[in-house]
């Protein structure tokens, strides 16, 4: 009962506030966090079970890894690593640093202090995302600089959550000792997950593929995820974040990604929520507000002084101050992984709870402003005076300048397919069946694998960039939902879908396509012109006739849909 109460209480709280703070420009995150502060010991009315929340957050922690693991190519990072490895790393450490000295100038003790500043050194992935796909600029340059920087970013966080028990955790054995040993076991569970469940993984997703069961694809990535995170923490000892970040590696690696992500991303965002939730439960408002200084010092590092570091990091590693300026204001915030090394210091006694109360309060300010700073970059970036390289010039995905998505690779995809290919357009398919998709690989064609109703499987397909959409299966009428995504994703998208039956046809045009054909207008069209040649029609009246037959069938259809 307490489950369901602390559930319902605290995901409709969710859903009240995400979905204001988002209708004000503002991330759900925000929301989330001030759900979590509603339904929290220390505002008055219903107290949700901190205990019960707290387990599920556990949850969402390790599906947020999986991921951010899923995610992590490492082609990516090595296209930016001149600016991204030194940058990042260099911006974390300086920042922690900044960090540390203020809650050592404030009297904590210098592990206390250490935590704190690791903590405010790692920006929110979600944020960030977020931030550069409203405006816009996720796949340029800058984006391309600011999410391999959150990649450095994670990749020392998780380092981080490593390696702090190892260090604050009392040992008879000595810190030497004690940090080798984690070293090795870390290491070990690293070669171990990367080499064998590179094997396992994929065969295990194959046969479950070859089932067709959606249900059963979905439930399999969800095991892998907590069991390879459970096996972290119980047989190498080290954190579950670690596990479920190499098993998301690994599945990201293999052809099953993007249908993975796609399947666990409602878990892991429901989860998710429930993470924000316990953390704004920790949000002790009038705590924070008896600390001012070291709440006016947190939201200095993260707002001003950090992103002040990445810039100047960016410019002085030879980037454009439009690319320099765009980067460092989306980095200007605190989030998820900042939650989950405080967590992890007050779990083991390093953190007092006002350090806590500082974290959030000044992450939920730095997430509400971001959109907004991020804002004035294009006012900012004229005035600076750089010596740097010119803008580097977009390149397309594809080279041909029109590029298509084909959903499908039956008979009518297939010679769709082949007419692009043969006008110059290189399509990239969207296939269910693992089989038809290996074979696509195997010949040369750029194919993902995954449900076209999925948002990640139509970003992984390139829909954004992509001039035509074309659902060419059996069945199309269920595509309702890929119309949707595909027309917000690319509003200017040409979208042309095939229908089982003439009824369909409005549907589809109501959600979004262009252009419906049905099997049974085609018919009548192909019976009709058979019948009125055998009378003598000449060209000008087949066409006529063809037109007339037309305009009646999609008027049907059309009335039919609404």
């Amino acid at each position: 009962m307490h489950l369901i109460l602390t559930l319902a209480a605290g995901l409709s709280a969710a859903l009240l506030f995400g979905y204001f703070t988002h209708r004000l420009g503002w991330s759900p995150i925000v929301g989330y966090l001030l759900a979590g502060v509603l339904v929290g010991p220390y505002t008055p009315g219903f107290i949700a079970d901190k205990e019960l929340a707290d387990q599920l957050a556990e949850i969402g922690v390790i599906l947020l890894m999986f991921g951010v693991g899923l995610h992590f190519h490492l082609k990516d990072l090595l296209a930016v690593r001149r600016v991204v490895v030194t940058g990042a790393f260099l911006t974390s450490v300086v920042t922690a640093s900044l960090g540390s000295l203020l809650a050592a100038g404030l009297g904590w003790t210098w592990p206390q202090a250490i935590v704190f500043g690791l903590a405010l050194s790692v920006s929110s992935t979600v944020v960030l995302t977020r931030v550069l796909s409203d405006s816009g600029v996720l796949h340029s340059p800058t984006g391309r600089i600011a999410v391999g920087w959150l990649v450095v970013e994670d990749i020392f966080a998780v380092f981080v959550l490593v390696m702090l028990p190892v260090v604050f955790t009392p040992s008879s054995q000595g810190l030497a000792v004690s940090f080798g040993l984690a070293a090795a076991k870390v290491a070990a569970f690293i070669l171990f997950t990367l080499l064998a469940g590179a094997r396992a993984i994929p065969r295990l997703l194959t046969k479950v593929a070859e089932s067709n069961s959606r249900e059963l694809f979905t439930l399999t990535v969800l095991a892998i995820a907590l069991g390879i995170a459970f096996g972290a923490a119980s047989l190498f000892g080290v954190s579950m974040a670690l596990g479920a970040f190499l098993a998301g590696m690994v599945v990201g690696q293999s052809e099953f990604s993007a249908r993975a992500a796609a399947e666990a991303l409602p878990m892991r965002d429901a989860f998710a929520v429930m993470f924000f939730l316990s953390v704004g439960m920790l949000l002790d408002p009038m705590a924070a507000i008896r600390s001012p200084l070291l709440l006016a010092g947190t939201i200095a590092i993260v707002m001003l002084a950090k992103p002040l570091l990445a810039l100047g990091m960016i410019l002085l590693l030879g980037q454009t101050p439009k690319v320099a300026v765009g980067a460092a204001l989306a980095l200007a915030q605190i989030g998820e992984f900042s939650f989950l090394v405080a967590a992890l210091g007050r779990t083991m006694g390093v953190l007092p709870e006002q350090g806590m109360n500082a974290l959030v309060a000044a992450s939920i300010l730095a997430i509400m402003a971001n959109p907004m700073i991020y804002r004035l970059a294009p006012r900012i970036w004229p005035r600076l005076k750089s010596h740097a390289a010119p803008e580097p010039i977009e390149e397309s995905a594809a080279n041909p300048a029109h590029r298509a998505v084909v959903v499908g690779h039956g008979p009518i995809g297939r010679a769709v397919t082949r007419l692009l290919r043969e006008r110059g357009i290189e399509p990239t398919i969207i296939e269910m069946n693992i089989d038809t998709h290996r074979f696509l690989t195997a010949s040369g064609y750029r194919v993902v694998y995954g449900d076209a109703n999925q948002e990640e499987v139509l970003n992984k397909a390139g829909i954004a960039s992509a001039a035509s959409f074309i659902l060419s299966t059996s069945g199309s009428a269920g595509f309702l939902e890929a119309i949707r995504l595909a027309r917000r994703l690319n509003p200017g998208i040409h979208i042309v879908s095939r229908a089982d039956y003439l009824a369909q046809a409005g549907t589809l045009r109501q959600a979004g396509a262009d252009e419906v054909f049905s099997g049974e207008g085609e018919v009548a069209l192909a019976l009709t012109g058979s019948i009125l040649q055998d009378l003598g029609a000449t060209p000008d009246q087949l066409d006529e006739e063809r037109a007339r037959i037309r305009a009646e069938l999609f008027e049907e259809s059309s009335k039919g849909g609404k």
